[in-house]
């Protein structure tokens, strides 16, 4: 279970240097899931993590979703996007069922 995931055009978690964050966003996933900018950072660092593309919201932008844990082990799924190998979260949540059945089954 210490694996990166791939089901998308990125190939490596390493060619990004960075989080972008948006005030809006960051409020947004507070308000709405009570998800900190940290639990979404240590995502990206705790395996497994799946990170698959999300054509069903990628008209604007090229859009990705991630399916991962914090450190006290919450399960979230994060949408995201990539700038200027920049990783800019535009939403996160806790996963629902059928989620987290993917996940735990990596």
């Amino acid at each position: 279970m210490g694996q990166v995931y791939f089901m998308s055009e990125i190939n490596s978690i390493a060619e990004f240097e960075g989080f972008d964050w948006d005030e809006a966003n960051i409020q947004k996933n507070w308000i709405k899931h009570k998800v900190t900018p940290t639990e979404c950072e240590q995502l990206f660092f705790n395996k497994p993590l799946l990170i698959a593309d999300d054509e069903k919201h990628s008209k604007m932008e090229k859009r990705y979703y991630a399916l991962g844990h914090t450190n006290e082990n919450r399960y979230l799924f994060i949408a995201f996007t990539a700038r200027n190998n920049l990783i800019r979260v535009i939403s996160a949540r806790n996963m629902n069922q059928k989620e987290r059945r993917i996940y735990t089954n990596l």
